[in-house]
């Protein structure tokens, strides 16, 4: 459709090239709330996209960060909101799959960069996050570890038997103290308590007993 046509929409070209490649990173990262993560598909119950699982990802390593001395947040923040944006591309692929199917992602990676101001910002925070080396690239790493056991907690809560196998494999991959404390809590903590334990005046406020 051309813009010309669109009520509101600027004709000025000059403004359009400018920002061109950051408009379609914007609907590039759509792509995420339409990617699903396909580990579900062996789990056989849960599902979330991509985007869903990044956004929660970020607030657990803003949190952890928070709870570690020296740590930078917004690094840690920043290397989350960016761990998974090269599936926009590649989708998301699983345990299993990575047995059989080889993703260029570096590629994906680098053309996604030659369009970005920021570029290389991206590709040396996907280099950080990759290589697990420093405080805030192991703390991002455990945010996407915690984000999948607390999505395992509440499939096994709700009766699927697999996800605690599940919840063994992904504590393993822990890489912090601060993520395997939270991990043990995790798994100790019912995952409706947030909102049903000690609330019991809010299912018969206003009722007859």
């Amino acid at each position: 459709m051309n813009s010309k046509n669109i009520p509101g929409m600027s004709n000025d070209k000059e403004t359009s090239a400018d920002h061109k490649g950051i408009v379609n990173f914007f609907f590039e990262l759509g792509m995420l709330k339409r990617t699903p993560r396909s580990g579900f598909q062996f789990l056989r119950s849960g599902h979330e996209s991509v985007a869903e699982h990044s956004y929660r990802v970020t607030l657990i390593g803003f949190t952890l960060a928070r709870l570690t001395p020296n740590a930078n947040p917004f690094r840690v923040v920043s290397l989350c909101l960016f761990h998974d944006v090269p599936e926009a591309r590649t989708g998301d692929l699983n345990y299993v799959n990575k047995q059989y199917v080889t993703v260029h992602e570096q590629e994906a990676i680098d053309d996604l960069a030659k369009t970005l101001p920021f570029g290389a910002d991206f590709k040396e925070l996907l280099v950080e996050y990759r290589a697990e080396e420093t405080l805030e690239a192991r703390l991002a790493h455990d945010a996407d570890q915690l984000d999948l056991i607390l999505e395992l907690k509440e499939q096994n809560d709700l009766g699927n038997v697999y996800a605690n196998q599940w919840i063994h494999f992904a504590r393993k991959r822990l890489k912090t103290e601060i993520g395997n404390e939270l991990a043990a809590q995790i798994l100790t903590t019912d995952s409706t308590a947030w909102w049903f334990e000690g609330h019991d005046h809010w299912w018969h406020k206003n009722q007859e007993d």
